[in-house]
């Protein structure tokens, strides 16, 4: 029980309840007052409870902890990670992981990949050596011409991410708002200080260097944020300023703000094409973010479909090829450039899904996902998390596209010694090592009986959460996208939701809010743990109040979350 405090600086603080004004040693002290500021509330009332932790067994007071109290308040974080991690269902986040045996002498390092992965640094201490081993193991299975070759356009460049998918889908569309707004791209760049002046870009009409975003709304919220941070406007965006009764999907209505997508959460191609058409008819270039295993449904856009679609309605409009200036003054040139750009967010499924198409090749599954790699010539870049289906203990990922499509940094960078191509600047180093022992532990053998495994056991969820709905009498709206990895179902208990950590999610049928949550098959995940977690569905009480009857089961269009729970795997 939280005592009232006096004054703020009496509130009691650390594993011990001592006032925060009496927890500083002397060096802490600075004419006899407390080196910082006291707290203006009780921090233990202000935050979010976490039953298994109390706040105040792992408060850090000026002294620091003693070994009992660390000992203790490490215990209580253990059992709690632990515990959450052994029933973990909800997130497409593998966490089964086993690396501290091998890799634990690595935690006492300091790893910074700073700079291209293709130049030496003088930052010695990195794993570039490793994150190039790893480029290219992905470069292969995804199809790109490998190894990277500064001088041929059409081999890959990528390199390995500090944060998920989310840092890769910033990146790719920073690279291709650049792109098509005519900027100089690396092959072309000159550093600061040259004499010239950087021609700018000449197009047919206003908008021609404009581009324009489309994604749909089963896209990851990242998408959102990475086109306020980069200032690239969006289809609803521009239609709702500058056209705003011209709505080609249902004219005198306001813009949708996403392109809309399938009951199964895939990108609805024709509605997209519509779109497209509008825009491109203007002028605008395209840029266009799909999804390869959607967040909440797990749904695979069809990236060759509508790649096929994009390319057809911009070459209508001469944005299919078009000519760009570079360079400065007279020894400027001219360079040959699409008028789109496609960028495919392949947090899992870029991962997952050419070890099922390996699997499906062998007869041990139906079916896989469409193509959605190098294999399509009008793919521009592609992202993967490395914390979803390969799993490591922290976010880190691939991004890759083409060298010729590489756009010129924007500085020199001569204290590391190496260009830095990059995003983050200092980059996770031991991201690259983690990857590189998983990879060099799990052949494509491995991984594709891994993949049909995790296939087998979402069919199986989905045929047991369906015999549930029949055994309880009620619609639990229980529904499984094609080959997705996610099942959907109406959202418990409570106290499930959090055992399980179910994410949450709200979807508008019919203009009423559902509460749906999923479960995610990820690799840890056992038959055993789903039949323990059905067995809890099955209890009186787990779904309250009862579901309606006679509404028709399956998923709509995401909208938003219900619980903080919903948005918090970042991609």
């Amino acid at each position: 029980m939280v005592r009232e405090a006096e004054t703020h600086a009496d509130i009691p603080f650390g594993p011990e309840d001592t006032p925060w004004q009496k927890t500083f040693s002397s060096l802490g002290v600075v004419g006899g007052r407390p080196y910082g500021t006291p707290p203006s509330s009780d921090p233990r009332a202000a935050y979010l409870h976490v039953p298994e932790v109390p706040h105040y067994k792992v408060q850090l007071p000026p002294t620091g902890l003693d070994a009992q109290q660390y000992g203790e308040a490490e215990a209580l974080f253990r059992r709690h990670v632990d515990t959450q991690t052994r029933n973990f269902a909800g997130y497409q986040v593998t966490s089964d992981l086993d690396y501290e045996q091998r890799l634990g002498h690595y935690l006492n390092r300091h790893l910074n990949n700073v700079g291209d992965p293709y130049q030496s640094s003088s930052y010695t201490l990195n794993s570039k050596v490793l994150e190039r081993v790893v480029l290219d193991y992905f470069a292969s299975l995804w199809h790109a011409k490998w190894p990277h070759d500064p001088q041929d356009p059409e081999s890959y460049w990528g390199y390995v991410l500090t944060m998920g998918s989310s840092e890769g889908n910033l990146y790719g569309l920073w690279n291709a708002r650049d792109y098509l707004s005519g900027k100089p791209l690396r092959t072309h760049h000159r550093e600061p200080g040259q004499a010239g002046v950087e021609q700018a870009p000449q197009g047919d009409g206003p908008n021609a260097f404009h581009p324009v975003a489309f994604f749909s709304e089963d896209t990851h919220y990242s998408l959102t944020k990475a086109v306020r941070a980069l200032a690239i406007d969006t289809f609803h965006d521009l239609g709702s300023t500058r056209y705003p009764d011209d709505n080609p999907l249902a004219p005198g209505t306001p813009w949708p703000r996403k392109v809309p997508s399938t009951e199964d959460g895939a990108i609805d191609v024709e509605q997209l094409a519509v779109l497209v058409r509008f825009f491109a008819s203007r002028g605008y270039p395209i840029l266009v973010s799909l999804n390869y295993g959607s967040t909440f449904k797990g749904a695979y856009d069809d990236v060759e479909a509508v790649a096929r679609t994009v390319r057809a309605v911009c070459a209508e409009y001469g944005l299919d090829k078009r000519h760009v200036p570079h360079g400065r003054g007279e020894e400027g040139g001219q360079d040959e450039r699409s008028g789109f750009w496609l960028h495919v967010d392949g947090a899992l499924g870029a991962g997952y899904a050419p070890f099922l198409e390996m699997a499906r090749n062998a007869g041990m599954v139906e079916q896989a996902p469409p193509v959605f790699d190098f294999r399509l010539g009008d793919l521009h870049s592609l992202t993967m998390s490395g914390h979803k289906w390969m799993g490591t203990p922290w976010a880190c990922g691939v991004f890759m596209t083409r060298t010729g499509l590489q756009m010129a940094p924007p500085g020199a960078s001569e204290y590391i010694g190496a260009a830095d191509t990059t995003f983050a600047g200092s980059r996770n180093g031991f991201s690259s090592l983690l990857m590189w022992d998983y990879l060099a532990r799990h052949s494509y053998d491995d991984q594709a009986r891994l993949a049909a495994e995790c296939d087998d056991l979402a069919a199986y969820t989905h045929r047991q959460l369906l015999a549930l709905q029949e055994q309880l009498g009620h619609d639990l709206w229980v529904a499984r996208s094609p080959q997705s990895l996610s099942i959907r179902f109406r959202q418990p208990r409570a106290d499930i939701v959090r055992r399980y950590s179910l994410a949450s999610e709200s979807v508008h049928v019919d203009g009423t809010a559902r509460a749906y949550v999923h479960l995610y098959v990820m690799r840890h995940l056992t038959r055993e743990r789903v039949d323990e977690l059905l067995d809890e569905l099955r209890q009186p009480g787990a779904f309250t109040p009862a579901p309606p009857t006679g509404t028709t089961a399956g998923g709509a269009r995401a909208a938003r979350p219900v619980e903080p729970v919903a948005d918090a795997m970042a991609g």
